[in-house]
């Protein structure tokens, strides 16, 4: 625990976290694994059966989809950040130790959508420890309802 969060040292660890809350929430979770440079998403550039990184390590992402709604899924890369979709919403470079809180803040009932009148808009928030929050810009064609459920 590191501050009071978990830390997560691996994507495995991260999968294992990422289980335990589909448990919590009783929620379905389908997880893939891709492992090696030339199977992840950001080492494309690695060639062709080219497995490790230059280092001589082995990278490995996941990818998670959450049954129910709202409809979530995580991508965990290996560089210890990860990239959650809510509801078609995208909310990047989140980094893999706060992935389990913000998980609990969307299916615990504490992530809204904030309204804003001038200029009209919308931002999904979603609260994390320690006084702090993930903003995300949601487009209004995007307001499923899930989102338009959650505006304040």
């Amino acid at each position: 625990m590191i501050n009071g969060m978990q830390h997560l040292p691996s994507t495995e660890a991260a999968v294992t976290a990422l289980r335990a809350i589909a448990d919590e929430y009783a929620l379905e979770i389908e997880v893939s694994h891709d492992v090696g440079a030339d199977q992840t998403s950001r080492r494309s550039a690695a060639g062709v059966g080219v497995t490790t990184d230059p280092d001589g390590s082995l990278p490995h992402e996941a990818f998670a989809e959450f049954g129910g709604v709202p409809r979530v899924t995580v991508r965990l890369y290996p560089d210890d950040d990860a990239l959650i979709t809510v509801e078609g919403i995208e909310c990047p470079d989140i980094p893999r130790d706060d992935v389990p809180a913000f998980l609990r803040s969307v299916f615990g009932g504490l992530a809204y959508v904030k309204a804003r009148r001038f200029p009209p808009g919308y931002r999904l928030v979603v609260p994390l420890p320690g006084d702090r929050t993930h903003k995300e810009y949601v487009p209004m064609i995007l307001l499923s309802p899930w989102l338009s459920g959650r505006v304040r």
